[in-house]
């Protein structure tokens, strides 16, 4: 498989490519299956929707990597935290506040996604198969603010006055990903990928107390009883960078503010992603200039992986992201 070899730092013939939010509303065909359930969770849980869901990039774009049809909030239903999602508002989250009241899941709970992931092994044979969760800091400041937020200051008095609190609830978020994770590696995920979209609002001097270390010890846990690539998705200044090197993760996914090809040249790790998503809403010869203006500059014959640096958006054109896929796919190393 393409894109494990990149990671091995094996020799390939070109860059693999997958994109984030690489199935979704901006395909007709994505549109036609959600229709079929009443919510956005609901199509989550169901796993024969979910497996087309999944299975739509490779049919439509010839991806190399197929991520599930999921979402990061899975996990926090079972630990206790009411999850609602509206049309065009994004999700809601309802917790009263109270630690105690929480609890460590099992992956029984959350099953079906397992199911998902077996189902695609049967019929997948030659790319791999990512699983994920969110971050537990980003998990974690989703739970406070209630859904997203500007400038996440339920989450900052919390970490900040409420320590004691703060810790048991980053190390029961820490466990529970864990066993969340080790279940989708036990159903056949090939590769993990961790999304951490919040950290970035952390100040510089606290992004290692309040974030970083649990970071470390989350991925230790994993890396011990997993047996396969890692991927942390950091969504933000580059100045982080530092700090994300220390953390035992194969792969580092980057947004489009991070100056990548700098942090390659002084990195053993293998990276990930980097290209401005908004570069899609162009036309095809711009689209044609800033992938190949990427591709160039990156210093390595492999330990990378193209993507975006966020998500696909409803709005683009399925026509153009075919076109960056193709695009990519012809440059050869």
């Amino acid at each position: 498989m393409l894109l494990l070899k990149s990671i091995r730092g094996e020799k390939i013939p070109r860059f693999p490519i997958w994109l984030m939010r690489q199935a979704g509303r901006y395909m007709p065909q994505y549109r036609e299956l959600r229709e079929k359930e009443r919510d956005f969770f609901s199509f989550c849980k169901n796993v024969e929707l979910s497996v087309k869901a999944s299975l739509l990039p490779l049919e439509l774009l010839g991806v190399d990597a197929i991520i599930i049809f999921s979402d990061i909030l899975v996990p926090l239903e079972p630990m206790g935290v009411d999850v609602s999602f509206f049309e065009g508002e994004g999700p809601r989250l309802y917790w009263d506040g109270r630690v105690e009241g929480l609890k460590r899941i099992s992956f029984s709970q959350v099953e079906f996604v397992g199911e998902i992931i077996r189902s695609l092994k049967s019929v997948v044979k030659d790319v791999p198969i990512i699983g994920f969760c969110g971050a537990p800091f980003t998990l974690m400041s989703y739970m406070l603010e209630g859904g997203s937020s500007r400038d996440f200051r339920k989450t900052k008095l919390f970490i900040w006055q409420r320590r004691g609190e703060w810790e048991r609830l980053m190390s029961l978020l820490v466990e529970s990903l864990v066993e969340y994770m080790r279940g989708q590696v036990r159903a056949g995920a090939d590769l993990l990928q961790v999304f951490d979209s919040w950290a970035m609002h952390l100040p510089y001097e606290d992004f290692e107390e309040y974030a970083q270390r649990y970071l470390k010890v989350f991925f230790e846990s994993l890396k011990g009883s997993v047996d396969v690539p890692l991927i942390y998705f950091f969504r933000g200044s580059g100045s982080f960078l530092r700090a994300l090197e220390n953390l035992p993760v194969d792969v580092i996914s980057l947004d489009w503010t991070v100056d990548m090809v700098s942090a390659m040249r002084k990195s053993s790790k293998v990276f990930q992603g980097n290209l401005d998503p908004a570069v899609l809403y162009c036309d095809e010869e711009t689209i044609d200039g800033k992938a190949l203006e990427l591709l160039r500059c990156v210093p390595r014959k492999t330990g990378y992986i193209f993507n975006l640096g966020h998500g696909l958006m409803p709005d683009m054109e399925l026509k153009k992201v075919k076109f960056l896929v193709d695009r990519v796919k012809s440059f050869a190393l």
